[in-house]
């Protein structure tokens, strides 16, 4: 039986995820990357979360991260590998990372007493992640944690996103949700990537698009304007309530008051990077 409020997991994996994924948008991730020799944005997105599982191939990255069209991940892995190892990818991630978070955040901010705390509590919660079924948890979970507080911060954060993101595939799997109906379903619901992102950055094409919303239609999940339904909404929040019981180890592990904590900080962190120019301002929405 949990002892959380509803959804107090979510909730502050909503403020720790955003500010792990603001360094795959970052320009200093993309100098960095650049230096090692990989200039293509697609091909530094694979290397750089996929390196913690070792020189893989497009396969793994495809079961891994689940949206993304394998042929787009066929024309960088496995080549990347051969102009950066995985061990030179993860060192200039990480000094993405607090090239990155100095810009948005400030230097007073990490150097705070509130991120040595935050980073304290994030990787206390990361302790009862557990690695089975979760590939990319328990790729990062092998990796070292940083000593400087705002890269262990990212570094927790980075771990309770890939714990949740692997739960949240199982979810999809039962859902009966392909990786374009996954997505198209998300931006149905306002809160995902607007579909131009998603065709630019994933690797499917307009009518791949189309024919995704097409079948969640003939599942009666979508309508003809392209809104969920509401089996298409129930579905979709089962979804994440799935999400949050597979998901909730660690949050318990922490308990009620330090995860309100935790995620008043993320939230402070979050909001100040967001206003610092984090994402473009395009990147979510149905449109």
């Amino acid at each position: 039986m949990t002892t959380l409020p509803p959804r107090a997991g979510r909730r502050c994996h909503n403020a720790l995820n955003p500010l792990h994924s603001t360094v795959y948008f970052s320009p200093d991730y993309a100098k960095e990357l650049a230096g090692l020799g990989v200039e293509d944005s697609s091909a530094a997105y694979f290397a750089g979360r996929a390196a913690a599982m070792g020189a893989v191939g497009p396969g793994v990255v495809a079961a891994s991260f689940y949206n993304f069209n394998h042929e787009l991940i066929a024309r960088h892995l496995p080549a990347v590998w051969d102009a950066a190892s995985p061990e030179a990818v993860l060192a200039a991630r990480l000094r993405a990372a607090d090239t990155t978070l100095r810009r948005l955040l400030g230097d007073g901010i990490v150097a705070s007493a509130e991120m040595a705390e935050a980073a304290r509590l994030a990787l206390r919660a990361a302790e009862a992640c557990t690695r089975h079924a979760r590939p990319l948890y328990a790729a990062h979970a092998d990796l070292p944690v940083p000593e400087e507080p705002h890269l262990a911060y990212w570094h927790a954060a980075t771990l309770l996103r890939e714990h949740r993101g692997d739960a949240h595939l199982v979810a999809l799997l039962t859902a009966g949700l392909d990786p374009l109906e996954a997505l198209v379903s998300h931006t149905a619901t306002g809160k995902g990537m607007a579909p131009r992102w998603i065709l630019a950055t994933r690797g499917w094409r307009r009518e791949d698009w189309d024919a995704a919303a097409g079948r969640l239609r003939e599942r009666g999940l979508l309508d003809e304007a392209g809104d969920l339904t509401e089996a298409g909404s129930a579905l979709r929040a089962e979804l994440e309530d799935h999400t949050d019981r597979l998901d909730a180890a660690p949050y318990e592990h922490l308990g009620a008051a330090d995860v309100e904590r935790l995620t008043e900080l993320g939230r402070g962190f979050l909001a100040t990077a967001m206003a610092a120019g984090a994402f473009p301002q395009d990147l979510a929405g149905k449109g």
